[in-house]
Formats: structure tokens, C-alpha cells, sequence
């Protein structure tokens, strides 16, 4: 039997796993050759991407660009015309592909070593479940579900590869990100005092969209709408989850990084004001207050607006000073900037997983980004139903599960626009 759910973590936890972050990261930073000696023979890492639009392609690049001995062998996605592109783009004319709803069944049957997972959100907890089933090691973007369902089933896949002895990384990269580490030494290590507040924002601009009809893409006019809002993710709920769980995620995962867990509380508010006429269910701007085990609360920002000033940090507010992690720098009793090397936390990412697979010590962040996921999520629930939600109901008791449960070509799935006060808690 499984272990039952923890409704937290505990800072003691977080710390110990922001440590093993902190000891990879030293390692990719030494270099590949310095932690395995050179690579050859059985050092060969063979990888497959589901899902090869912008961040799979993205990612994938990461990847061969974080260590020797890495080659990626197969490329899978919904659409035939993505897995073509980047094979184009990654120069792999010889890699096997698969399209189609079952196109990562598919390339889980060959064999590789390591899976990218960079599909629409919605997918990862089915994705990432027959992933360690196949027994492969994961690499997966972030957020890893859309709903408190998909995170559990996430948390259980990933206690399921920590007895594999199977990696999991996910695409929160500042857990890999020096500067970030550092700030966040100091932060667990009193520097700043104890900690009573912070803000963090992801405040941009407005994001993509593709009509049936629109004449850069041809191809899209012969697809179902099912497979069109595919297409166009990001803008349904049970694809991207929203922005505050698609992106602010980032600075969600800081905050909860800096108190050693995820917040007791939401309470939040926001709307539907800037995307018009454009076809989806979800907002363009939340504010959220969180509250942490200690008292301490956060205000959490995010917004998409033409036109706008945007603002991506994290501020953490401690008795003895201030940090802004996003800079590297503390303000206080004892000062801080941080002014060592910064490689890109994209690629040491990858570096660092695949370091740890070598090795035979591989790291396991599932349960981690799927707590910082659910953070997100708790946040967008508080804001469309307007009620106050504890963590302790979203993670054992929340039944909202908004993903179609047998993906399709066929009729599409229109949610509409959450009202406060009229949308349902579940």
C-alpha cells in the first residue's frame, strides 16, 4: 500500500532537498568529465521528447547541450508537422518519430534512457505515470498538472521512481540557478531574520493565439477542434492550468523555497478583461495572499496586459533585512550580492540530472514542483471561487478533476469562464 498523502513539508524537507540541488549544481559546474571521468560506452544517454513545440524543442537543445555523450533518438507529438520541425531544428534527420494522441505510448516502447515531457500541462500526470512505468528516467516541464487530482497522481508517480531508483527533474530551473542558491543559504541560514512577508510577481504581456483559418498555419483547418485547442493550449484551463500555475509557477516554487514548504491559506481575486474576443476559459490578471505555517504572508501577482510594465521577481521580507532573489542580493544586517558565475539554469538543469543518473544517485524533484504546482493551483481556485482554501483541504481533499479523461480527435472541450461567488469549490 501506499503511504498516505502528507497534507506538507516540512522546512527540514525543503532544506534537504534545496542541498542535494545545491551539491548537482556544484557538480555541473565542474564539468561532466569531473564527476564520471570521460564519457564513452555505457555513459550514452539516450533521450525522447514528447512534445516538440517551442519548449520541447527548447528543452531538447538543453539537453544536448548539457553534457557529453547525449543523444536524442525519438521525437513524438500530436502533430506530424512538429515532430518534422524539430527534427528540422535540432538537425536529427534520423531520429525515429511518432504523432498522434498515442504517440508517447510509442516512443516509451523504444529505447531510450531519458524522456522529455513537454506537452500541454494536462498531459504530464498520464505522460509522466507511463514514463516510470516503462522505466524510464524523466525529465518534465513544469507545471505537472492542472488540477489537485493530477497532482496527486503526480506525487504517487514520483514516490513510484524514487523506488525505481528512476530521475525526475523538472523545468523549475532556479532550484538550479547559483545565484538563486546561494540567496537561499543565506536565507535558510538566519541572514535575513525570520521571515515575515515577501511578494512575487509574473506581470507580462499577451500571449499567442491561432484561428482554424489562419493562413501562417494550413494545417491547422484539417484538424478537430479537440486537437485546435490543443494547438492553442494556454488558453483552457485543463491544458495549461492558467497563467498563475502555467508561468507564475516559477516564482511560486521561490517563495515556497525560501519558507520551506507550500502556504496554509489562499485567498484571492481577479478576472477576464484584456482577451476579448479570443476564444478560451481563462483569466489575464490574479492576486493572491498566501499564508505560510509561520504567520508570514505573501501577495502573489500575475498578469497578461498589452502595454503594461512587467515585473518578474521575488522579494522575501525577513526581520534582519530583505532579499531579492531574482537579483541575487540581500539587503540588511548582512548584506548580500551575488557575483559568481551564472550558466544558463536551463542547461544545468539538464546537466545536473544527467549527472546524477551517471552517477547512480538519481535526483527525484517530482514530489517538490508537484507541491509548487498545487500552490498554484490553490491560488487560482481561491481567485475563481472567491473563497478562502486551505492546503490541508486542496491536497486531501479537493476533487476537482478537469482533464478529459480519454483525449481525442473529435468535438471540443469549452469550458466556460469561472465567475467568483458563482463557480463551484470542488
Amino acid at each position: 500500500m501506499n503511504a498516505p498523502l502528507r497534507s506538507d513539508l516540512s522546512r527540514r524537507e525543503f532544506v534537504k532537498l534545496s542541498a542535494v540541488t545545491t551539491g548537482a549544481a556544484v557538480l555541473a559546474q565542474l564539468g561532466p568529465n569531473h564527476v564520471m571521468g570521460a564519457t564513452a560506452g555505457s555513459d550514452r544517454i539516450r533521450v525522447g521528447v514528447v512534445g516538440c513545440g517551442g519548449r520541447g524543442s527548447g528543452a531538447a537543445q538543453n539537453c544536448l547541450d548539457s553534457a557529453p555523450g547525449v543523444e536524442i533518438v525519438a521525437l513524438a507529438d500530436l502533430f506530424p508537422w512538429q515532430v518534422d520541425n524539430a527534427k528540422r531544428k535540432l538537425k536529427l534527420p534520423n531520429a525515429q518519430g511518432f504523432s498522434g494522441f498515442d504517440a508517447y505510448q510509442k516512443l516509451l516502447a523504444t529505447e531510450i534512457d531519458l524522456v522529455i515531457l513537454a506537452t500541454p500541462p494536462g498531459f504530464r500526470p498520464s505522460h509522466f505515470a507511463a514514463a516510470i512505468a516503462a522505466g524510464k528516467n524523466v525529465f518534465m516541464e513544469k507545471p505537472v498538472a492542472v488540477d489537485p487530482v493530477g497532482v496527486r497522481s503526480v506525487i504517487e508517480t514520483s514516490r513510484v521512481a524514487k523506488q525505481k531508483k528512476l530521475a525526475v527533474v523538472a523545468g523549475t530551473q532556479r532550484r538550479h540557478q547559483p545565484s538563486y542558491i546561494e540567496v537561499m543559504k543565506r536565507i535558510h541560514g538566519g541572514d535575513i531574520g525570520e521571515l515575515v512577508s515577501g511578494q512575487c510577481y509574473w506581470n507580462g504581456e499577451s500571449i499567442w493565439f491561432r484561428e482554424k483559418n489562419d493562413p501562417k498555419f494550413p494545417l491547422l483547418a484539417k484538424v478537430s477542434d479537440f486537437e485546435w485547442q490543443c494547438w492553442n493550449w494556454y488558453h483552457w484551463d485543463w491544458l495549461s492550468g492558467d497563467q498563475i500555475v502555467e508561468q507564475h509557477i516559477h516564482n511560486l516554487d521561490v517563495i515556497n523555497w525560501a519558507f520551506g514548504g507550500p502556504p496554509v491559506k489562499f485567498y484571492g481575486m481577479g478576472g477576464r478583461q484584456n482577451r476579448g474576443s479570443i476564444p478560451g476559459n481563462i483569466w489575464d490578471h490574479f492576486a493572491v495572499e498566501m499564508e505560510y505555517a509561520n504567520g508570514a504572508r505573501v501577495t502573489s501577482m500575475c498578469r497578461h496586459a498589452p502595454k503594461t510594465s512587467g515585473r518578474i521577481a521575488e522579494h522575501v521580507v525577513g526581520t534582519r533585512g530583505t532579499s531579492d532573489c531574482n537579483n541575487g542580493s540581500i539587503k540588511g544586517a548582512k548584506p548580500f550580492d551575488y557575483a559568481g558565475a551564472n550558466p544558463n539554469p536551463m542547461v544545468v538543469e539538464h546537466t545536473d540530472l544527467i549527472a546524477s543518473i551517471r552517477a547512480g544517485t538519481p535526483l527525484n524533484e517530482g514530489e517538490q514542483v508537484a507541491m509548487s504546482t498545487l500552490t498554484a493551483i490553490g491560488g487560482r481556485m481561491a481567485a475563481y471561487t472567491g473563497r478562502e482554501i486551505k492546503w490541508q483541504w486542496l491536497i486531501e481533499g479537493s476533487k476537482l478533476d478537469i482533464f478529459p479523461k480519454n483525449p481525442a480527435p473529435g468535438a471540443g472541450v469549452y469550458g466556460s469562464v469561472p465567475v467568483p461567488g458563482k463557480t463551484e469549490l470542488v
